[in-house]
């Protein structure tokens, strides 16, 4: 699939347009906003992906343009603003998903693969856990529990979603780490204990299930 990564920053798109080619993607780069416009406009591009601070025209303003042109390629915004206020701009101005900056690899593939489900018709972007008391929309990213929206980060989000698509299968902590935090990740394994923590304080301390030598589970 053609994809078309909208980013100014190339410490970031350089590997990132890496491992879209080892994931099977063709992407093209363009390094600011009116280039990117240009881009979305006479390309034919399966994906949009397109960081919210870019030279020129901003990221939403960008979105905004292309969905009065009659745009309708799913839009993936990167950005370091992660609070609620701005993914919900993003997310009316017609962006798709969003994804906040610092992000690991398998969680910016994962949110594509979710995108591309949903242009093709193919499966739910909602994902229940807990007896229903836990959903997901996968294809926002977002979390909710007991009907609520609760605000959760990008790699707490990409945690729970790894769990929830396995119900009642324990994971260790080097089974997240390498789906969640990936394979580069050079961190201590304890990180994905603290994750765990914060998710249950968000949600409900019995969200996420625990034993002492298999890991950690969500009832289906």
């Amino acid at each position: 699939m053609r994809l078309l990564l909208v980013e100014d920053d190339a410490r970031i798109a350089g590997p990132t347009l890496e491992a879209l080619r080892e994931a099977g993607y063709a992407p093209t780069w363009a390094r600011s906003g009116p280039a990117g416009l240009e881009a979305a406009l006479t390309g034919d591009f399966g994906l949009l992906v397109l960081d919210v601070m870019l030279p020129g025209l901003d990221g939403f303003s960008l979105a905004r343009e292309l969905r009065a042109a009659g745009q309708e390629t799913p839009i993936l915004f990167l950005t370091a603003r992660g609070d609620l206020a701005d993914r919900v701009e993003g997310l009316d101005l017609g962006g798709d998903a969003y994804l906040v900056k610092p992000f690991a690899v398998p969680e910016l593939l994962a949110t594509l693969r979710a995108l591309t489900r949903r242009e093709r018709g193919q499966g739910t972007p909602q994902l229940a856990f807990a007896a229903g008391r836990g959903r997901l929309d996968t294809v926002a990213r977002t979390a909710f529990w007991d009907g609520l929206e609760v605000a959760v980060t990008g790699r707490e989000y990409s945690l729970l979603e790894t769990l929830a698509l396995s119900p009642e299968r324990w994971f260790t902590r080097e089974d997240l780490l390498d789906r969640v935090w990936g394979p580069e990740f050079g961190g201590e394994a304890r990180i994905v204990d603290v994750y765990v923590r914060y998710l249950r304080r968000k949600l409900a301390p019995e969200a996420i299930s625990s034993e002492r030598g298999r890991g950690y589970r969500v009832e289906g």
